[in-house]
């Protein structure tokens, strides 16, 4: 297929490409973090827009640059208000969970306690959906944006019996869940007037979870039989040793699902005309993160305000897109615009992608 382009591109360029500085951005992450610090964390949704502001207005597509449209002010009030509300949920479970269970009974108290933990689940499907239409109704080329006109009310139900669905077979329909939701949040989405089309399976992903998935039951079993043998009166003890070199071999196990999973997704989603390409491979993967901690370690903890500047420059560097953009045909996004932020991302603390 041709490579993205309104004419002929160079043998040399990329229809995707990142021009950033890392010079540039250390100055933005530095005074960043000092108002963020002086400021008791209220400026931290100002920083966010102002990095994503540099980082967006450095990625070139073709032959123009992305725009970031969102303000610190509608991120904050977004942040402030789902803050609030998951604080109030957390007292209700410390403090009105232990008063129901001794009025109405334990069987209640227990009732009540799964219904929360489904409405969690609720609230996860919802903050992907909406922090992702969010993301994209901010983010703008030539002066065109992308969004949804759906609230993904009816997203964050159907989350909620996949997860279920993966939970009750003991984590093996994971992959399976995670494909099905990625389709349904994708194919509520649209940039100018074409729509996403995601039909991602778990063909692809399937074999790297099950490497991960017995990776984690076999090698819980394996250092719990050991930890027994070593402490015999003692079943409880453990060995950090041992524990250092399980949850790494786990976290190994994990990254190639990462790897499988973007590739899959990335493969089996487009818009318009455009198709795409995810070329990070398992070792890109391992490299970048083992980059991140040595970093992380060396600098005890400063590089990692950086750490968005490094990521972004690495899923934009591996990202081909293949197709043709009919620039002349292009018109406004008719969706609506939404007021509200991603706070639920941020106080749960996940990516929208």
């Amino acid at each position: 297929m041709d490579d993205v382009a309104s004419a002929p591109a160079a043998e040399h360029s990329r229809a995707i490409e990142f021009t950033g500085d890392m010079r540039d951005y250390v100055r933005i992450a530095a005074t960043n973090a000092l108002l963020t610090l002086f400021t008791l964390f209220i400026y931290r949704s100002w920083a966010k827009a102002r990095s994503r502001r540099y980082l967006w207005s450095n990625t070139r597509f073709i032959d123009d640059e992305l725009q970031w449209t969102g303000t610190g002010k509608e991120m904050f009030i977004g942040f402030l208000f789902v803050a609030l509300f998951l604080g109030a949920l957390g007292l209700a479970i410390n403090i009105g969970l232990p008063a129901l269970a001794i009025r109405e009974g334990p069987a209640i108290a227990f009732l009540v306690l799964i219904g929360i933990y489904m409405f969690g689940m609720f609230l996860y499907g919802l903050a992907r959906f909406r922090g992702l239409r969010y993301r994209l109704s901010r983010t703008t080329w030539r002066g065109i944006r992308g969004g949804s006109d759906d609230g993904g009310w009816r997203y964050g139900v159907k989350a909620i019996g996949y997860y279920l669905a993966a939970f009750f077979v003991g984590g093996l329909l994971y992959p399976w869940a995670q494909s099905k939701l990625w389709n349904e949040r994708w194919n509520k989405m649209s940039f100018g007037p074409e729509r996403f089309e995601a039909n991602m399976t778990s063909d692809d992903t399937r074999g790297a979870f099950f490497l991960f998935w017995f990776s984690l039951v076999i090698g819980s079993l394996v250092l719990g039989a050991i930890i027994g043998v070593m402490h015999p009166g003692n079943p409880n003890e453990s060995s950090p040793f041992l524990s250092l070199i399980f949850y790494a071999a786990v976290g190994l196990a994990y990254l190639r699902f990462v790897t499988a999973y973007y590739q899959a997704a990335a493969q089996w989603t487009r818009v318009g005309d455009l198709e795409f390409r995810f070329t990070a491979e398992y070792k890109d993967w391992l490299k970048f993160y083992a980059t991140t901690v040595g970093l992380a370690i060396i600098t005890l903890g400063l590089a990692m305000f950086i750490y968005d500047f490094r990521r972004w420059r690495f899923v934009i560097g591996h990202l081909e897109a293949y197709g043709t953009v009919d620039v002349d045909a292009l018109t406004q996004s008719r969706t609506a615009v939404p007021r509200d932020a991603e706070g639920f991302l941020d106080a749960l603390d996940i990516g929208a992608f």
